[in-house]
């Protein structure tokens, strides 16, 4: 019998999360609720997206298109999305990209030809542009630089928990159509549109950086002042890698290595990805403290140093013991490479009005995800086996290892650390 004091009882788990939003704004626990909206529905829609599509009766080639294309859009459409925000809002682009999504999303599912699915879905790639963007913006803006890790890991809560009660969810929403995927997927979108317009202020909330007399003068960062700072580069370039690796990499090969490998079924594939994702789940939250009490630069250090340790396993792996410690490592990786990153752009743009950054910023991850899959599937296809593609990745996540551990720190004192720092000398 569970007691009041239960862990796992709903108080305890209300308190956590109260503690942990007692610092943070009101944008904070609505963009984590939006992105776990449309990470829902994604879950429920991307496993049919292929099928669907060959119900056309294309090839699998055309199908893979399907969901490429909307990776495309994303990337084409994230720098053009970031100007839209500086000049319209984030709240105005947020609910006017996600609605996009909605839409397309609604009309994929009455599609009578390929031709309309593929534009359909061209379409919902560039309002998921547009939200994400905007979305990302409003989050490093309405923070102040000692509580944006904390908020950056909490937002990408909302994409995990969302994209792993999807596939649950979509298993029962399959078996009455498999057009309804898609009118679900719109629902989910629409009640994020409905949360993003009702429940966002209209002006969000200004931190100390804007408040600053240097943010007044320089209202807009643009991309040539953001590309001058090297941290800027060490995230676009750590973000770009997580992409082709954690996402890429893994999406593509390890199912092909656990059944030609490991000689395993596509379950042990499935329950690997379980325990990736857990681990990234347990961590996120504390990595995001970590972040902002220790510093951008260690949990960039140990973030990388994770994820190169996970594939050099992954390379070495030949029973299920090895290979299941690599996808956790990879897991733990990904919580504090997921938020970083994310959170040194926050403290390279400061102003308001520095969308078009962010938006280049995302473009990298977008690429990786993009290129990845093509890259590791060549290498496997040239070399005939998986130790190259594996090896490859280990080395390009070596490069990000050494960018991290050679960067500035990007997080400011605060006043209390810098009267702490110098009592600390004074009393040496």
């Amino acid at each position: 019998m569970q007691g009041k004091h239960s862990p796992c009882s709903f108080e305890a788990m209300n308190t956590i999360a109260r503690r942990y939003f007692q610092d943070l704004p009101r944008e904070v626990a609505v963009v984590t609720a939006i992105a776990f909206c449309v990470a829902l529905g994604y879950g429920i829609v991307a496993p049919v997206l292929p099928l669907f599509a060959e119900s056309f009766g294309v090839s699998a080639l055309a199908a893979s298109a399907v969901i490429s294309l909307f990776a495309f859009m994303r990337f084409v459409s994230a720098t053009p999305s970031g100007w839209l925000v500086n000049k319209l809002g984030e709240r105005w682009v947020l609910g006017v990209g996600l609605s996009m999504v909605s839409v397309s999303s609604a009309l994929a599912g009455t599609a009578q030809t390929y031709s309309q699915l593929l534009f359909l879905r061209a379409a919902g790639g560039l309002g998921s542009a547009m939200f994400s963007v905007a979305a990302m913006s409003l989050l490093l803006h309405s923070v102040d630089p000692q509580h944006r890790g904390r908020a950056v890991s909490m937002y990408q809560s909302g994409f995990l928990f969302g994209g792993l009660a999807g596939p649950l969810v979509g298993g029962l929403v399959v078996g009455i159509s498999i057009r309804a995927p898609f009118f679900v997927y719109s629902g989910t979108l629409m009640l994020a549109v409905c949360t993003a317009l009702f429940t966002l202020p209209k002006m969000p909330k200004k931190t100390e950086e804007t408040q600053s007399p240097e943010a007044e003068v320089v209202e807009t960062m643009q991309l040539r002042e953001a590309l001058s700072f090297r941290a800027y580069w060490t995230a676009m370039t750590i973000n770009l890698i997580t992409g082709m690796t954690s996402f890429g990499l893994r999406m593509t090969l390890i199912p092909l290595f656990v059944l030609e490998v490991l000689h395993k079924s596509a379950q042990t594939s499935s329950i690997s990805f379980l325990i990736s994702s857990v681990m990234q789940a347990l961590l996120l939250l504390p990595v995001g403290r970590m972040i902002d009490v220790r510093g951008r630069k260690p949990a960039l250090v140990v973030g990388c140093t994770l994820l190169t340790t996970s594939l050099m396993v992954l390379t070495v792996s030949h029973g299920l013991g090895t290979f299941y410690l690599s996808m956790m490592l990879m897991g733990a990786a990904g919580s504090f490479l997921g938020a970083t990153p994310s959170a040194m752009v926050g403290d390279i743009v400061k102003t308001r009005k520095g969308a078009q950054v962010v938006g280049l910023y995302q473009m990298t991850g977008d690429l990786g995800i993009i290129v990845g899959p093509m890259v590791a599937g060549y290498l496997k296809d040239s070399t005939g086996g998986y130790f190259v593609p594996f090896m490859v990745s280990v080395v390009v996540s070596a490069v990000a290892l050494v960018m991290s551990a050679t960067v500035n720190e990007t997080k400011q004192k605060n006043s209390d650390e810098q009267k702490r720092e110098s009592y600390e000398t004074t009393s040496s």
